[in-house]
This record gives structure tokens, C-alpha cells and sequence, in this order.
């Protein structure tokens, strides 16, 4: 949004502002052309940086980086521990960043960053190895986080229009509107799928609340897609993340053979194919070796909880849709996946 003296930056929740495995950022380019004063506003955010039902102990861990409305480098900090065994290490963060830094005066073989709960406090412990990185989400605080990383990347002050402030002054005057689209639908989708990146899952989920003008909101998006889209499956589910992280989470193998069908139907085999791993890719890597070009699928894990689910092409050559949810396991996370691996490839073999 544009008007004679200011521009103001209305956040979708795109997760590639600023990520590292996107060189190309026309927002960025935007405002460093930009001659007039930059805002942005927390006014469409409604959401919590942590989703309901998360192991919030696991905050340190970089697969559960917090959601927010304008997200930055993944909302992660990488830090990088370089030695050549002689002389002092040199310890550094991407970005960079001013934030409290202490070191761990202890000995020790491993490298380690460890954040504070609630602040972006770092304690660094070196370790022996020549070269070490460990990303970190850093806490967002709303917007706050953002606005000082995105400042010093654009070289340029980007101010906070509160929500109250923005529904005073802004909302509804006339103002010059100009959507700037960042990365092709796909580019985004392939690494989420590939990596299983909850963080990109999380804020996909918040965009699409936004193409439904519902704010950035997971209860009133998930519920209007189970009432729409999702009207028909089979078993009514529980819906609490984009990402699964949370354990009120609850859908059975026949919705997701549901959903899986649908998309086949509406996207075509072709787009899944170029989206979906095979065997030997992302986190099938070292599974379904033989099955490469013929299996295509998504996994899922928890403490105790292993699922996969997707597409395989058998012998026969027929198309299978297929899930597997293994709940409550006390054997180890590879033992039970080499099961559904076994399984899976009878299914190939047989059918």
C-alpha cells in the first residue's frame, strides 16, 4: 500500500523473505528502490509464534522455528564455528546480528548453541571441530525481530503502524495498492516437500487464510477449508497446525487417501511427480532405493509416531494411493520405517 508520503507493507506470511535458498527477492529490490518512508503493520496477525500442542521444550531445535506475520531468514540464525586447530576459533551468525552473545568457558568435543526461552540470548559452547554450523530460531517478538534484520538488510529504517494505529489512520482511505508476487508456487512447495519443512508449512497454511481474507488465522482457515474443499472426507478430523508438529492433530489414513486423491484428480500426476520425493530423495533418502521413479511420497514423524503417505506405481503398472500411520511405537524411528519399507514394496511387487 502507497500513498503520497509513505509505503506500508502488508505481511502475507511468506516464509521466502530473506531465505537463503531463494537468491531471487523482488520485495527486497522493491524497497531499496524506495524513496518514500517504509511501514509495516501487525494489523492482520492472529496467531501465536508457537502453534497449540507443540513440544515447546524443542524451541532451541531449527525444525521448530516460530511462526510469524513477515518472516525472515527462515526465523533462523545460523551460527558457524570455524577452526584450524592452532589458532583461536571464529564463531559468527548469518545474518548478523547484535543480539546478547555468551561463551561457554567449559571443554568440549561438540559445538553448541543454546538460546534463551524467551529472548535471543545465545550461549555458545566451541567445540574441537575445524568447521561446525547450527541453525537456531531466534524469537520474533511479533514484528520486532523482523523489522531490525530487514533494516539492516535494505539499509533503511522500516517503522511498526500498530493495528490500532493502522485501523485509525489507513484502513479503508485511499491508498494505491500493488501485490508483489516473490516465488512460483512450486519453487516453495518442492523443498517443503522434499525436507518436510515445518516452517514452511506453518506459514503456507497462514497464506492461504490470507487468500481467503481471513486474516492469518490456522483455527478459521483449517475450519473453513473442512467445510469446503475438505467437505467430503471420510472421517472427520481434528485440525490444529499447518505443519503437524502439534499432537491435536488428528487425521486417519483414510482422509489422507482422500486428500491424496484429490489432488492427483485436480493437479495431475505430473505436478506431484515434480513435488512429491521419490525413492532415494529428501527424507526418503536411503529408503526405496529399487522403488525410485515409482514411489512417491510424504513422511511424517513424532515421538512414536511414524507415517508415510503418497503414490506408488506397482509391477502390474497400476497406480496405488497409500498410507501407513504407526501410533504409540517403542521401537526405534529406523526399525519401523524399514518396516513400511518392506510392506510397501510387497505392495509393488504383488499388485
Amino acid at each position: 500500500m502507497e500513498n503520497d508520503t509513505a509505503i506500508i507493507i502488508l505481511p502475507t506470511g511468506d516464509p521466502t523473505l530473506l531465505h537463503p535458498d531463494f537468491k531471487n527477492q523482488p520485495v527486497i529490490s522493491f524497497l531499496q528502490k524506495a524513496t518514500k518512508k517504509i511501514y509495516t503493520t501487525d494489523y492482520l496477525w492472529q496467531e501465536e509464534p508457537l502453534g497449540a500442542g507443540w513440544s515447546w521444550d524443542d524451541y532451541n531445535d531449527s525444525y521448530m522455528a516460530e511462526r510469524s506475520p513477515m518472516p525472515v531468514y527462515g526465523n533462523l540464525i545460523k551460527w558457524t564455528q570455524e577452526s584450524n586447530g592452532v589458532d583461536p576459533s571464529v564463531v559468527y551468525s548469518t545474518p548478523e546480528v547484535n543480539w546478547q552473545v555468551d561463551f561457554d568457558t567449559a571443554q568440549s568435543n561438540n559445538f553448541f548453541v543454546q538460546r534463551s526461552v524467551a529472548e535471543n540470548h545465545y550461549k555458545i559452547t566451541e567445540g574441537k571441530e575445524e568447521l561446525k554450523e547450527q541453525e537456531v530460531p531466534f524469537v520474533t517478538n511479533g514484528l520486532k525481530s523482523t523489522l531490525e534484520l530487514l533494516t539492516d538488510t535494505v539499509h533503511k529504517t522500516v517503522g511498526l503502524v500498530t493495528s490500532e494505529r493502522y485501523q485509525r489512520q489507513f484502513l479503508g482511505k485511499p491508498m494505491q495498492l500493488t501485490a508483489i508476487y516473490s516465488q512460483p508456487k512450486d519453487s516453495v512447495l518442492k523443498p517443503m516437500m522434499h525436507r518436510s519443512d515445518n516452517f514452511f508449512a506453518e506459514q503456507l497454511l497462514l497464506m492461504v487464510a490470507m487468500k481467503f481474507n481471513l486474516s492469518m488465522s490456522d483455527e478459521r482457515i483449517s475450519d473453513t477449508l473442512l467445510k469446503t474443499d475438505f467437505k467430503d472426507l471420510p472421517q472427520k478430523p481434528k485440525w490444529a497446525d499447518g505443519s503437524g508438529l502439534s499432537r491435536y492433530n488428528l487425521f486417519s489414513p483414510k482422509d489422507f487417501i482422500f486428500i491424496l486423491n484429490k489432488m492427483k484428480n485436480d493437479f495431475g500426476m505430473g505436478r506431484i511427480k515434480n513435488i512429491f520425493p521419490t525413492g532415494n530423495e529428501g527424507t526418503l533418502t536411503n529408503y526405496y532405493i529399487p522403488e525410485r521413479g515409482y514411489i512417491f511420497a510424504k513422511t511424517g514423524s513424532l515421538s512414536g509416531v511414524i507415517a508415510l503417505s503418497g503414490f506408488v506405481y506397482t509391477k502390474k503398472d497400476k497406480l496405488l494411493i497409500f498410507s501407513v500411520l504407526v501410533n504409540n511405537h517403542t521401537s526405534s524411528g529406523t526399525k519401523v520405517r524399514r518396516a513400511v519399507e518392506k510392506f510397501i514394496e510387497a505392495l509393488r511387487n504383488n499388485y
